[in-house]
């Protein structure tokens, strides 16, 4: 006769085993490139948020491979690498996508389109927030706010801006992504997958050609308080036209 367990009882399982540990020329390799992201560094630990980047260009997200890996070249226990790793949402804890679509669905983006083109993507994708399409291209998510709200609404693609979206521009975006046609970001540099990216932000330097130089500025409406500070004086045209007042009345 089997024992019913009882509503308040529980099931503690096996325990979980060890993480296992990276090949031998893995490691050595990236054992090379985390000393030198703490070489940057006064204390060691100070060093865990590049090196969670660098783990994660390895794989895609942060396995606990990596997390061991980084707890030990830090002296850190792991249960310090895995509260840093699960509080910031840039760090993946499963398999992603080459390419993170990110729709902002903060304030202004939502009601000037974001929500619309979230919905739209979920629906084109068939995927939902946070998952990834079979094919392993696209992971689709709602992310806050990108300080682009002169160009809302606004996606990002592993961190790079597509500005003025709209569901249809957004569809083919990803389209061409999952078609390995070339996409090119409304400011900013060359795209790249997320492992590249994820390298990059580790600290690393970005070495495709023009890479570095490629920039993009803010919008007015961002910069005028930039300008005020530093004492200019301040244009005549409005940026926000006051209630009532046509655009045509502007600087009169």
């Amino acid at each position: 006769m089997t024992e019913t367990p009882t509503s308040g009882s529980v099931s503690l399982g096996m325990p979980r085993l060890p993480a296992p540990a990276y090949p031998d020329d893995v490691r050595a390799r990236l054992e090379e490139d985390a000393k030198a992201i703490i070489d940057r560094y006064p204390g060691s630990r100070s060093a865990l948020l590049p090196m969670l980047h660098l783990v994660q260009s390895e794989e895609g997200h942060v396995t606990r491979t990596g997390m061991q890996f980084c707890a030990d070249m830090l002296g850190l226990t792991t249960a310090e690498v895995t509260a840093v790793a699960t509080f910031y949402t840039m760090y993946r804890r499963k398999p992603s996508g080459d390419y993170q679509v990110g729709v902002c669905t903060n304030t202004l983006c939502a009601v000037m389109g974001g929500d619309a083109i979230f919905e739209e993507l979920k629906e084109h994708l068939g995927v939902g927030n946070g998952e990834t399409t079979e094919d392993g291209a696209i992971t689709l998510e709602h992310i806050e706010c990108n300080a682009a709200c002169d160009f809302a609404p606004v996606v990002m693609v592993n961190w790079e801006f597509f500005d003025n979206q709209t569901p249809e521009s957004a569809k083919k975006m990803v389209d061409d992504l999952r078609a390995g046609r070339t996409v090119e970001p409304t400011r900013g540099a060359p795209l790249c997958t997320f492992k590249e990216t994820a390298r990059i932000l580790a600290g690393f330097p970005d070495e495709r050609p023009g890479a570095v130089a490629a920039t993009g500025g803010a919008g007015p409406a961002s910069l005028v308080g930039l300008r005020l500070a530093k004492g200019e004086a301040p244009q005549h045209t409005r940026i926000v036209h006051p209630r009532g007042e046509a655009a045509g009345q502007e600087g009169e």
